[in-house]
């Protein structure tokens, strides 16, 4: 694994990926650059105390896909003709 300084930050590369490391205190004041990060697919490792240890990570979310509700254009779906009468029994006069 190769390590290189970046500012306040380390860059971690292995292989094609690359994880970049904050600290909390870092995190809470860049918060916004580093959603963008994961946006684009990076991760971010966030670690606390002098040690460095990691605590937390930011990922990229997979997509989510829309569901639709299609429950009308199943073949086996069939509305009756008589769907939206109420029986004589139950009609209040």
């Amino acid at each position: 694994m190769l390590a290189a300084r970046s500012g306040s930050a380390k860059l971690l590369l292995a292989g094609m990926k690359s994880m970049a490391e904050r600290t909390i205190f870092e995190a809470r004041t860049q918060l916004s650059e580093l959603v963008k990060l994961a946006q684009r697919g990076e991760k971010v490792s966030l670690t606390t105390g002098r040690k460095g240890m990691r605590v937390a990570m930011i990922v990229p979310l997979k997509p989510v896909k829309e569901r639709v509700c299609d429950l009308f254009h199943h073949a086996d779906f069939d509305i009756t003709a008589d769907f939206d009468e109420l029986p004589e029994a139950e009609q209040i006069a």
